[in-house]
């Protein structure tokens, strides 16, 4: 059986997600807190199974509270349990080391099953949360795929130059700039410089 904290400032939150585990003979909610300074302090003294953490908290956010409890040497699998489908929120907590980020309108029994899935090593990711993450890591490799100086030019476009202003800047002529925006738009398969730099941007 896995020992379970909750941490969520909603108090019918919490009852929620402890009856939803109740129902499941693998898992026992062993403590709660309201927000993060409790949460640290009940953790860190007494390490559970499982940490089910709220991001968005009066107070200590659920980042903040990530960062603390792994400072403090928590190890436990820690799952982000959010309203936010936000990417940048998304691509924050997994990049701060959560072992999952789920939604809370997911349903009960999916909820149940991807807790699992972290608790045997795995990572809890909500279908849209793995689709966000998915596009995220294309658009990773895609950029891998271009060359040094094309990766400098992208650069300079994302900035807002234009392709005179780039080669004076790399010492360069503007025929060369050109060649090197064809060449990195098709790696990057996109039409513009402008979903070019979106795509570089949202790396």
């Amino acid at each position: 059986m896995w020992n379970v904290v909750i941490v969520d400032d909603h108090p019918l939150m919490r009852r929620g997600i402890g009856q939803l585990l109740s129902f499941d003979d693998e898992f026992a909610l062993t403590g709660e807190a309201s927000n993060g300074t409790d949460a640290v302090a009940l953790i860190s003294q007494d390490e559970p199974d499982l940490v089910l953490l709220d991001l968005n908290m009066k107070g200590m956010s659920g980042l903040d509270t990530l960062h603390a409890l792994r400072s403090e040497g928590v190890t436990c699998p820690i799952v982000i349990l959010t309203v936010s489908d936000n990417k940048q929120d998304i691509k924050t907590l997994v990049k701060a080391g959560a072992d999952g980020y789920l939604l809370k309108d997911s349903e009960p029994d999916e909820l149940i099953a991807l807790l699992k899935e972290a608790m045997r090593g795995g990572k809890a990711y909500s279908e849209q949360v793995k689709m966000c993450l998915e596009q995220d890591h294309n658009g990773d490799d895609k950029l891998s795929s271009l060359t040094a100086r094309e990766l400098e030019i992208l650069q300079n476009v994302a900035k807002g130059m234009r392709n005179k202003q780039v080669a004076d800047k790399l010492f360069i002529s503007e025929a060369t700039v050109k060649v090197h925006m064809k060449s990195l738009l098709k790696k990057l398969n996109v039409k513009s410089r402008v979903a070019a730099t979106l795509l570089y941007l949202d790396s």
